[in-house]
């Protein structure tokens, strides 16, 4: 649980960390080299430690130095893979084609790790079965997987799905042929992913129709450093952050500006002020009259569906009424129960749509539950407004994604605390 006190306004400066969205699949991609790899601007958070795990079972080596993460996989190996870490964590998914591009069969229990949607395992398991992959699910719902290694160009759809965009990088950038794949999924962590293999010597290309092309090639480059980039989900949930208890204004550093571009054209919209200070920093500006505004969440480069919690936050401050249309997860919204708890005025209209209501303020405190790990930031967002301690419960989800979170609001003169 986390007790935190009202205060109005943080001061002081941020910078943003570094994204476990690219982290993941770097990390099981690094499994295809085989051999030696350095990353650079690591975050060390619960998911990227449960992922080295997974991989330490199949012997891949890491030591962390900093924030630079060293990973060796010469010596790969199943005979100690503890496949049920796999139900811990969604990216372990990242892993099958690795592994079996080396070890042709594999028994896995269906990955878990996620509250918003269902994410079956199914999309990508025929994904793969469309390059020649097999598999039969048993009794007790263990997948077991093998590979036929078949070569032949193939074009898949992926719908812009991102973790199955990864998935089909991942597993066809070492099988002979050419792969096409279609309605592929862009966001700044694929992008990421690309330029590492290409560094690795891989031949993608990526075209501005959303597909992506994988010429083979026989293997992948070694002794590689590469750098980890910065979330753009972080930044926008600074920026909003400030917006709504900045003092005056706080600037923030790696902000990857133009991975948010949609985001910030909405934050203007509801008549936030923001300045670019050049060199990928903004300055953002409290904003005491804020417009409502109404939002749908996009694939990329459109609103980030993972910024939609704390921007409907951002929305109870604003005078009328807006719209949240959450056209990517139909879990998404049930957070906005816990503002409906403080008697916030929301309307959930369906699955993926909701309104809210006018500007509204909380002079009680109250305890609140995190749905997921972005609904947590939007609890902790209305926590520092209400003028009360506020309790927050169900915390595990911060430490799986955000590095250093609660540090961040701490040096910034924000009240909260762990208890047991």
């Amino acid at each position: 649980m986390f007790i935190v006190n009202w205060w109005k306004k943080l001061s002081w400066n941020v910078k943003i960390s570094w994204s476990k969205n690219a982290c993941l699949p770097l990390l099981a991609a690094s499994v295809l080299i085989k051999w030696k790899v350095f990353f650079k601007n690591v975050p060390l958070i619960w998911d990227v430690v449960t992922m080295l795990e997974i991989m330490g079972s199949l012997w891949v080596t890491h030591d962390f130095v900093d924030d630079t993460l060293f990973l060796d996989s010469s010596n790969l190996s199943m005979d100690n893979f503890d496949a049920l870490r796999i139900k811990e964590i969604r990216a372990s998914i990242l892993l099958l084609s690795p592994i079996l591009h080396f070890f042709d069969k594999i028994t896995i229990p269906e990955p878990g790790g996620c509250n918003i949607w269902k994410r079956s395992i199914d999309s990508h398991l025929e994904w793969l079965k469309t390059i020649w992959y097999s598999y039969k699910i048993g009794e007790d719902n263990t997948i077991e997987i093998s590979w036929n290694k078949e070569y032949w160009e193939k074009t898949i759809n992926a719908w812009f799905w991102v973790t199955g965009t990864e998935n089909l990088i991942i597993a066809n950038v070492l099988r002979r042929w050419q792969t096409i794949i279609k309605l592929a999924a862009i966001e700044p962590h694929v992008i990421n992913l690309i330029d590492f293999l290409k560094l690795a010597w891989a031949d993608i290309v990526v075209d501005y129709d959303h597909t992506i092309t994988i010429n083979w090639v026989d293997n992948l480059n070694s002794n590689l450093w590469f750098n980890v980039v910065s979330d753009y989900i972080e930044s926008g949930t600074f920026m909003i952050i400030w917006a709504m208890l900045s003092r005056e204004y706080i600037d923030i550093e790696n902000a990857r500006i133009k991975d948010l571009y949609a985001f910030i054209e909405k934050l203007r919209e509801s008549w936030v002020r923001i300045e670019d200070m050049w060199d990928d920093k903004v300055r953002v500006w409290r904003s005491t009259n804020l417009k409502a505004v109404s939002i749908q969440t996009n694939i990329f480069p459109g609103f980030p569906t993972d910024l939609q919690s704390p921007f409907s936050v951002l929305m109870t401050q604003a005078e009328w009424i807006s719209k949240i249309h959450e056209v990517l997860f139909e879990s998404r919204l049930n957070f906005l129960v816990e503002l409906e708890k403080i008697k916030w005025h929301i309307a959930i209209l369906n699955p993926h749509e909701a309104l809210i209501f006018w500007k509204t303020s909380v002079k009680a405190g109250e305890t609140l539950t995190s749905w997921d790990l972005r609904a947590w930031v939007a609890m902790v967002i209305i926590a520092l407004l209400i003028e009360w301690e506020t309790k927050i419960t169900n915390i595990n989800y911060i430490k799986r994604g955000y590095s250093n979170f609660l540090e961040k609001i701490i040096s910034l003169w924000g009240d909260i605390r762990e208890e047991e």
